[in-house]
């Protein structure tokens, strides 16, 4: 081989100064986030306690099933604003089904309090429920994914204030949860800890990797995930290749669903107080993780692994920022610029491509 022939070569292999300009540039959000984390790490050295960390750990396994749902959706070019409601509805179904039976104000004293998966199938079905109902009208009528589960987002809204009410809460708080349920929620003790005891990992964070695992699964192995990506890719093909578009959309919502569900019965117990304000806004964290962890609203393109790595560095972001002081009402601006930011660089990358 010549020495021209090495050099020309060489030169095709090397990273020229573009490349790493657009890599620094659609890595930016990441970029910028983990140095905010490691400017809070030195000047707050509190931030990397164990308690903060198992904070942080515990915060991301409460966010991440909601994050993992409303991802299928935007896979398929959708989203899903009904989320954090339907996370409301199902957290407050769980906690009166599970409010212990000598519980003051208990909302259903006629019914004692019920079993534990028995109640857990009850919310998963009405997350299910209320993901199908999204998907029918967008998979029917072809109604983009935002306006309609912005109407049911009013709809469940008006059902949990109207739930809230019923039986003996007359709109108070659902709380006095049974020792049970928050026994297998949260933990005590939890099935893990360590250092005799003071480091404690809540019940639900082994809960979601066990999710994260199956979603895994679901998305990647097997048919069902390839339809997915598939339709999200390109409906048109998709139907061609023999891909039932009506059926895959209903399920990718239906289980979208089935993840809040699950959130809201892990989030019943986590707070141990509900009202029908449980679950408000949920959706923006579960849509800014996704954008951050490389989910693209232009169709097909998602990993599990980006999901997960987005729910930890926006929780990251939260729990860092008030440690240097920075006012807490201002979460829902950065939470906005975060969502625009990185919708831009998901576009970008889209357009470069193209």
């Amino acid at each position: 081989m010549s020495n021209s022939t090495k050099k020309l070569e060489l030169k095709g292999k090397s990273i020229t100064p573009k490349q790493v300009g657009d890599m620094l540039l659609n890595n930016a959000l990441i970029i910028i986030m983990l140095l905010v984390a490691a400017y809070v790490a030195v000047t707050q050295p509190s931030f990397l306690a164990p308690s903060s960390l198992i904070n942080l750990l515990s915060l991301t396994a409460a966010y991440l099933p909601v994050a993992l749902g409303i991802a299928g959706c935007i896979v398929l070019t959708g989203t899903d604003l009904s989320a954090g409601r339907a996370v409301g509805i199902t957290a407050c179904v769980a906690a009166s089904l599970l409010q212990a039976t000598d519980a003051a104000n208990k909302m259903w004293p006629n019914i004692g309090t019920l079993p534990i998966p028995l109640v857990i199938l009850i919310v998963v079905a009405i997350g299910a429920l209320i993901g199908a109902f999204n998907g029918f009208f967008v998979a029917k009528f072809k109604l983009h994914p935002f306006i309609v589960t912005l109407a049911t987002q009013l709809i469940l809204y008006t059902i949990l204030l109207l739930y809230v009410q019923q039986g003996n809460n007359k709109g108070m708080a659902i709380s006095g949860l049974s020792e049970g349920y928050r026994n297998f929620v949260v933990g005590n003790p939890p099935l893990l800890s360590f250092a005799g005891g003071k480091i404690q990992i809540p019940n639900y964070v082994i809960y979601a990797v066990l999710l994260t695992i199956l979603m895994w699964f679901i998305w990647n192995k097997t048919t069902f995930g390839k339809n997915m990506f598939a339709l999200g890719a390109n409906e048109e093909a998709a139907r061609v290749s023999g891909v039932n578009v009506f059926a895959t959309t209903i399920a990718v919502f239906a289980l979208a669903g089935a993840m809040y569900g699950w959130a809201g019965f892990v989030e019943s117990a986590r707070i141990a107080s509900n009202t029908a304000n449980t679950g408000v806004n949920y959706e923006l964290d579960a849509i800014a993780a996704c954008v951050i962890g490389g989910v693209s609203f232009v169709g097909g393109i998602g990993k599990i692994s980006g999901i997960v790595i987005g729910v930890i560095m926006l929780r990251l972001i939260f729990v860092a920022l008030p440690l240097v002081g920075m006012d807490q009402n201002l979460q829902y601006a950065i939470k906005g610029g975060i969502i625009l930011f990185a919708c831009a660089l998901d576009m970008r990358k889209y357009l470069v491509k193209k």
